[in-house]
């Protein structure tokens, strides 16, 4: 094995609550298409893979096949390692170091920062090589252009004598813009970007000295692992019993032998609407736009971001404007940073969309809800090729399924159906189905749901492809092992019959 060969290792944490509406807790801004109609977790995962296209991520549970398509994307492959619940960057890289090669050269880099020149953050990267072979944590400090409150800031101090890293003199925490401008005059302070090159070994031997408790934790979730295909899963129980603590304040700041290199290229972490401002090219007025439908008219420093339909500044100035499919943001600028304020507040008065989007990513593709009424809500549903639903079971409700594009394989009881395009299929209440897509394109389904109760804990899973706790009983949310009735076969001949044409 050579000993310099770099193994990147992706946190991919965090809620992202400060770029709300885009990002919300079921779909963080790393997952979220926010430069070139790219998430920021796939262009970190093409940047990585110019040091190693086998990369190791740390992500939730709930976000893994999200992770896993933005690794098809990148044609990047490797392992996810799936924490049961967040415990901050320490529990995560613990159990990081813990499942590699005690010899490893790790680099910990999160999964929502933007770093434009790929090049120059590999070469970057490479020059610290050095000095994590001689058993420092070398981070990566980014030469600040404006003294920022928003970031920490690390003091480097003299050359450590391996390659061009420097010993850290201190970490700063977030200051006020008075002292962020006195350590930007002085010319040693950096920005800390929160990226880590470090042997497993070392970072083990650091943690074992600096914070044993949340090592201990970790050896145990780690000890109780399992694995399912490239999922790595930490023993729940103990991985729930580690402190939550950032690796700064848990070990960086403790330890003596943390070195630092500098980044001299352009860095954002993505923190604001502002930084997301700032990704896109200006006008003469200082207007930014993204997502392709939006304008501006006699407006300025106003930052518009419309994907969906057409969104128009007239007369504005010093705004923000971001436009999802069921929520808008109209904010000034100098509050881009109280954003997750707003998320608190729709929370506290029970709205859906402080942490939800109305479109949903599952395992097998997306369903958009498009309409929402009493007693009916259609959704429009997209299924990858090979992609397969849960074979299951409702309640309280029965589906029309209308295929618009692509040809689907219906489960329905005892019969499996060939449904092509501009053709219907009714499953009533308490019918066993299943939805596949056996082609090559993609399947779009439109889904009317008719009952008394449309709520999605109303679902008896029977098998699932994905292993989402399957088999389970899901209804008022209670789970209990379900099995499907005696005069329902799951397993039935395909037939082309029993389809209408759509109305």
């Amino acid at each position: 094995m050579n000993a310099s060969t770099i193994h990147p290792v992706l946190l991919c944490g965090g809620s992202g609550t400060r770029l709300w509406p885009l990002s919300r807790k079921a779909l963080p801004k790393q997952f979220a298409p926010l430069v070139g109609n790219k998430s920021l977790l796939q262009l970190t995962l093409e940047r990585l893979s110019g040091l190693n296209r086998t990369i190791t991520c740390v992500a939730s549970e709930d976000h893994r096949f999200l992770v896993r398509e933005a690794m098809d994307n990148a044609q990047a492959q490797g392992r996810q390692i799936l924490e049961p619940m967040p415990r901050n960057t320490a529990g995560a890289m613990a159990a990081a170091a813990l499942l590699a090669d005690p010899d490893d050269l790790l680099l910990f880099a999160p999964a929502d920062h933007h770093i434009p020149d790929a090049a120059l953050f590999a070469a970057t990267v490479r020059s610290g090589v050095e000095a994590a072979l001689a058993g420092r944590i070398v981070t990566f400090g980014v030469t600040p252009s404006f003294p920022s409150t928003a970031y920490g800031y690390i003091e480097a101090a003299g050359p450590t004598g391996h390659g061009a890293s420097h010993a850290v003199a201190r970490f700063v925490e977030k200051p006020t813009a008075a002292v962020a401008e006195s350590l930007i005059l002085q010319g040693s302070y950096c920005w800390n970007a929160g990226i880590f090159l470090v042997q497993a070994r070392a970072l083990v031997a650091a943690l074992r000295t600096h914070a044993p408790d949340i090592l201990a934790a970790c050896e145990r979730a780690t000890a109780a692992h399992s694995v399912d295909g490239s999922f790595v899963r930490l023993g729940r129980e103990a991985f729930e019993g580690c402190r939550s603590e950032s690796i700064d304040y848990a070990v960086l700041e403790k330890h003596t032998d943390v070195a630092v290199v500098r980044f001299e290229g352009a860095w954002s972490d993505v923190g604001s609407w502002n930084a997301v401002a700032q990704l896109h090219p200006a006008d003469d007025a200082g207007n930014r736009l993204s997502g392709g439908m939006a304008s501006v008219l006699r407006s300025r420093n106003t930052f518009v971001h419309a994907p969906h339909r057409p969104v128009v500044a007239l007369g504005t100035e010093d705004l923000i404007i971001v436009d999802t499919p069921d929520a808008v943001l109209v904010a000034g600028a100098g509050c881009a940073e109280q954003v997750a304020e707003v998320v608190r507040m729709l929370a506290c008065e029970g709205k859906a969309v402080a942490t939800e989007h109305r479109r949903v990513v599952r395992p097998w593709g997306a369903y958009d809800s498009v309409d929402t009424g009493e007693r009916f809500q259609v959704k429009h549903l997209t299924v990858k090729p090979g992609g397969t639903l849960s074979l299951q079971m409702h309640h309280h409700r029965a589906e029309h399924w209308i295929v618009v594009k692509g040809t689907a394989k219906a489960t329905r009881g005892g019969e499996v159906l060939l449904v092509r395009e501009n053709e219907s299929i009714y499953l009533p209440s308490g019918t066993i189905h299943r939805l596949e897509n056996p082609g090559k394109t993609m399947l779009e389904v439109i889904e009317v749901q008719t009952g008394g109760y449309l709520g999605e804990d109303d679902i008896v899973r029977f098998d699932d492809t994905y292993g989402r706790c399957a088999p389970i009983e899901v209804r008022g949310g209670a789970e209990r092992a379900a099995t499907p009735p005696a005069h329902q076969p799951v397993m039935p001949p395909v037939a082309e019959a029993g389809v209408g044409a759509a109305a």
